[in-house]
């Protein structure tokens, strides 16, 4: 898709890989101008990945674009693999790769779970972020996972039913477990026909009008086993936050300035979450963008993104 309201594409100036703890290995890459301030894009999922259009959200003149997949996702090392993978890793990776490119602070973008993550780690440094540009707010409450497990059946519900329908009647009072028990399978053939289920699920979810390309590209066999994995195995342990929670912490981020952009008819993160956090967050502004859902790519959500970017370079 040409997606003409972002930036033209872009190759990296720089990329390589950084050795982890337990045997996992971060690809990293940065685009745009070496000497600009740096802007950190932290992709969803969790295990979704990052790729190329990712870096047209940002001006390639002015920022210093640092992407790279979380452990376990895209072009990292090993692929879905869960071992020593929770959101306190994440987080010290983010640390090991911000020592080592030589970053003092950054631009945190997120959406979806990088939401999250930008909010988790802006939490824990704040003195390291000099603001968040935030997309389909997730704050990895109970009643947000138990809404992607069930409640999107109230809007979705011939979606919800094939989601369902991929596990025996006898296991469809535990959906989250019978699909992790699936994508940890020894078979590799269970594996990926329950990633390919999760994962169509969450790609039909994901936008305000179908759009089978996106779909598609959520039901490859990689995307999908990386993604539905890691997914399943965060949302089992309560996405590994604090007990309580995200919102708890907002204080910290009382010095960090921020844009929430959200899409009014989000149905895999509502609207509601970004509103609270907004709320709890005096520093922060929130744009509902009345015509789209959850993905970053439906019109008016990276239109608001570009300008949301664009309004933190003019304070730079």
């Amino acid at each position: 898709m040409p997606h003409d309201d972002l930036f033209p594409e872009i190759a990296p100036f720089d990329s390589g890989y950084l050795p982890l703890s337990a045997g996992h290995v971060m690809y990293w890459e940065q685009v745009g101008n070496p000497a600009g301030p740096a802007v950190l894009f932290l992709h969803g999922g969790p295990g979704a990945g990052a790729g190329p259009v990712h870096r047209r959200f940002f001006d390639p003149s002015f920022w210093r674009v640092i992407i790279f997949d979380q452990r376990g996702s895209g072009r990292s090392r090993p692929l879905g693999d869960l071992t020593a993978n929770t959101t306190a890793h994440l987080l010290a990776d983010i640390e090991a790769l911000r020592w080592h490119l030589g970053v003092e602070r950054w631009l945190l973008f997120g959406g979806s779970w990088g939401s999250t993550l930008a909010l988790a780690y802006a939490e824990a440094f704040p003195g390291h972020v000099s603001g968040c540009v935030l997309r389909g707010v997730f704050l990895g409450r109970p009643q947000e996972v138990e809404w992607f497990l069930h409640g999107l059946a109230a809007v979705f519900p011939d979606a919800h039913a094939a989601f369902a329908g991929h596990l025996p009647a006898a296991e469809r009072g535990d959906l989250l477990g019978g699909y992790l028990r699936r994508l940890t399978s020894p078979d590799i053939g269970v594996q990926i026909a329950a990633a390919e289920a999760w994962s169509r699920y969450e790609g039909t979810c994901s936008t305000l009008l179908p759009c089978p390309e996106q779909v598609a590209s959520f039901s490859q066999d990689r995307t999908a086993l990386a993604m539905a994995r890691i997914e399943a195995h965060y949302f089992a342990h309560d996405l590994f936050l604090p007990a309580g929670g995200l919102l708890a912490g907002a204080g910290a981020l009382a010095e960090v300035p921020a844009e929430i952009v959200q899409g009014r008819y989000d149905m895999i993160c509502p609207a509601r979450t970004a509103f609270e956090l907004a709320e709890a967050w005096p520093a922060a502004d929130l744009t509902l963008v009345p015509d789209a859902g959850h993905s970053a790519l439906e019109p008016g959500v990276r239109r608001e993104l570009v300008a949301a970017v664009e309004r933190f370079r003019e304070r730079m």
